[in-house]
């Protein structure tokens, strides 16, 4: 199966660094556990939050993200292991502490019921007190179809909803842009 990322991750770091919105979430998060980045591509966050001492899995379907992340987690010694997997697939939640999903979801027409499900599948099968972070582009309707979700679930506390912005730049064609993003963080709790 081709896989449209392989050719983009051609130029290692594509995406640049983790936010600094994100890094200082976990950078104050108090528990030290078990993150899975779902999505992870070539290890921006996976790689940031393993260097602040998280043990870290990363599930991408990019066999060339993946290598990227796994040698850079051997050169550093890090506590992280990349996957190729689909994570839509993938079904072992309760394992984790804290779920990373940056940039995973646009809703789209085409994917907004698969979109909806694969979140819904992982608030289901997370245990109690591990966290969900999103990053999401704060465009159209992504937010309000995200909250939908996270609203819709009673066993589940709001803990981050910060407005940030991304910039992006590539230095080899000198494209830029600037995207409004939302971070939210969740907790699952008991009833």
């Amino acid at each position: 199966m081709k896989v449209i990322y392989d050719k983009h991750y051609q130029k290692e770091n594509l995406f640049g660094e983790a936010y600094p919105e994100l890094i200082e979430f976990f950078t104050q998060f108090p528990k030290k556990g078990k993150v899975l980045d779902l999505g992870c591509g070539q290890g921006r966050d996976a790689i940031a939050l393993a260097r602040l001492g998280y043990s870290v899995i990363g599930i991408d379907n990019s066999k060339v993200g993946i290598e990227q992340m796994n040698q850079v987690a051997q050169d550093e010694n890090l506590d992280l292991i990349g996957k190729v997997a689909d994570i839509y697939a993938f079904d072992n939640f309760d394992q984790f502490d804290i779920v990373l999903l940056d940039s995973m979801f646009h809703f789209t027409k085409k994917d907004k019921e698969k979109e909806i499900n694969l979140v819904q599948k992982i608030i289901s099968k997370i245990k109690f007190g591990c966290l969900l972070v999103f990053c999401i582009q704060d465009i159209g309707n992504k937010i309000k179809i995200l909250n939908q979700i996270v609203d819709s679930e009673k066993q589940l506390n709001r803990l981050v909803d910060k407005k940030f912005k991304y910039y992006f730049e590539d230095s080899e064609t000198g494209h830029q842009s600037e995207s409004d993003y939302r971070m939210i963080v969740i907790e699952k709790d008991k009833i």
